[in-house]
């Protein structure tokens, strides 16, 4: 998801239009928050060698330690500037490196290009992680400072803001590691997730009629979720849990990559430019197929689901299945009715698992795994209008020309997720764990 909240110094609180109107935590928990979530990203780094930190495999991913710059830029920019007597800024040269994309803040220097950047080292970009943490510490421990409900609010946002941060430098690491001819791991120690059963395909049953969608609450969201409005549905049902491996190697075997009548037009286009055979990181060999995964190269779990395919590869699967990818507000629909639970990061997998066989009626995996493409544009709601300033940036302007997923990852933070969250990326996108799951129509 393209990431990076920048607001101007000029800009006066975090708008209303983003969910909740204060944090939903206490400060001494918010500011436990913030440490837990910091050293969440520190241990993610933790695996890493310094050679890995200033690989960028392509355009879309960005050099680990940019990761870590730039959401400590995030604190120093729009928290300690703002709200910190007398802060001096740690690198003032950094506003520029790390600023993603945010025009009202200032120049960006080109995101493509931070893996030609051999400096900032990464012990000079750890000094200012620390700088930056040692600050906020000092601002929170100012009871009158720490009760402004402005820096709770923007603490909250910035918070979030670093857990997608987590979750792409996951993906991120993941890519730059799949293109090494020695397929390293991440982690050679990662436990393999339990290989089960998971039934047959089996559907679930919505009767249509008007539902509302949306995020509702005092708990944050993001604006793009916002604002909650009702959606007229016809009758329909959704698959009980994604696509598996095993079921699309069959799509595979039966020539559904050679079938041109099965893809969009631009699909078509792509994967002929691209020359997809599969999955982005399915590998055949002697044995049969194996996947690259963060623990390196693993057998491919038939029954877990299949992930890492593009928006053009699942609509092309659920074509050659006689079905059809669910609508946003048809996922929000059923996911809404269940806990918000699942493979998330917090398993320690970092890999897709198959799903518990059935034991009743009801979906499965809604929930971490894998991302699960929808049929929905990436759209602005009804009622929706951006924020002014750079937070109008943050969403807004990436409306157009991409898809939404819907669920979070095996890489997705807990805490991080709800049924209203739109994830959204370009169709050709393939390097995040995106995945599907069917849905039909029943009129």
């Amino acid at each position: 998801m393209p990431l990076g909240v920048n607001i101007s110094l000029s800009d006066p609180v975090v708008p209303a239009i983003f969910g909740g109107h204060a944090s939903v935590f206490p400060v001494d928990a918010l500011h436990k928050r913030y440490r837990q979530i910091r050293a969440d990203s520190q241990a993610i780094f933790a695996r890493l060698d310094i050679e890995d930190h200033g690989v960028q495999s392509m355009p879309e991913v960005s050099p680990p330690k940019w990761h870590l710059a730039h959401t400590s830029w995030f604190f120093e920019t729009f928290v300690l500037r703002r709200y910190l007597a007398a802060y001096k800024r740690f690198d003032p040269g950094f506003e520029y490196l790390f600023n993603s994309y945010y025009n009202a803040v200032g120049r960006q220097y080109p995101r493509p290009r931070s893996g030609l950047l051999a400096r900032p080292t990464l012990a000079r970009v750890m000094e200012y992680r620390a700088y930056v943490d040692a600050a906020v510490d000092r601002l929170l421990e100012n009871d009158a400072v720490a009760q402004d409900q402005n820096i709770e609010q923007i603490l909250e946002l910035g918070l979030h803001h670093e857990q997608q941060h987590q979750e792409l430098l996951l993906t991120d690491i993941k890519y730059n590691f799949s293109i090494n001819p020695m397929a390293p791991a991440y982690d050679s120690g990662l436990v393999q997730p339990e290989s089960r059963e998971p039934g047959p395909m089996a559907w679930i049953e919505h009767g249509g009629d008007p539902v509302s969608i949306g995020h509702e609450g005092a708990a944050f969201a993001f604006d793009n979720e916002l604002p909650r409005h009702p959606v007229i549905l016809t009758p329909f049902a959704l698959a009980r849990r994604p696509v598996t491996n095993g079921e699309y190697l069959e799509f595979i075997d039966d020539g559904g990559y050679a079938m041109a009548a099965l893809w969009l037009s631009d699909g078509w286009a792509e994967r002929q430019q691209q020359n997809w055979q599969g999955p982005l990181y399915w590998r055949r060999v002697e044995s049969g197929w194996q996947e690259f995964t963060l623990g390196g190269m693993r057998p491919l779990d038939l029954r877990a689901p299949v992930s890492h395919i593009s928006y053009y590869e699942a609509d092309a699967y659920a074509t050659w299945a006689g079905a059809r990818l669910p609508r946003e507000a048809e996922w929000e629909a059923l996911a809404a009715r269940e806990p918000v639970s699942g493979n998330l990061v917090q398993t320690g997998w970092l890999h897709p698992a198959a799903a518990p066989p059935a034991t009743e009626n009801r979906p499965v995996q809604l929930f971490g795994d894998v991302w699960e493409w929808t049929a929905s544009a990436y759209a602005p709601y009804p009622g929706y209008r951006a924020a002014p300033g750079a937070f109008g940036e943050y969403n807004g302007k990436f409306m157009c020309n991409q898809m939404v997923l819907r669920g979070g990852s095996c890489v997705t933070p807990m805490g991080h997720i709800r049924a209203s969250y739109r994830n959204f990326f370009y169709p050709r996108d393939r390097w995040q764990f995106s995945g599907l799951r069917l849905a039909k129509d029943l009129t």
